[in-house]
């Protein structure tokens, strides 16, 4: 893999529960080729994403949350940058309780 091979870990708030949020940003990050997971946090106003791959598509994906799904209405996304674990295979939906 490439040196630019970073991370993200972002919350995004609104209403982005109960939208197809998850399934929109699975279908997103596996067309941009990232790894990593989605969930729907439990205090059912806000969503999580880990995101691993390249920065340009990290970047792609990173302004891609701040809309999200046809239906969500984002209020902010609070993101943190580092170095890739390289623990992820796929991007997938991840449920709280894993």
């Amino acid at each position: 893999m490439s040196e630019n091979h970073e991370q993200f870990h972002a919350i995004i708030v609104g209403r982005v529960q109960g939208v197809s949020f998850r399934y929109y940003t699975v279908q997103k990050a596996q067309e941009l080729q990232l790894v990593g997971w989605v969930m729907n946090r439990q205090d059912g106003q806000s969503v999580e994403v880990v995101a691993e791959g390249n920065r340009e598509r990290l970047e792609t994906l990173y302004a891609w949350l701040h809309q999200g799904s046809p239906a969500a209405r984002v209020e902010k996304v609070i993101v943190e940058w580092g170095i890739a674990s390289r623990e992820f295979t796929e991007f997938r939906t991840r449920y709280w309780h894993e």
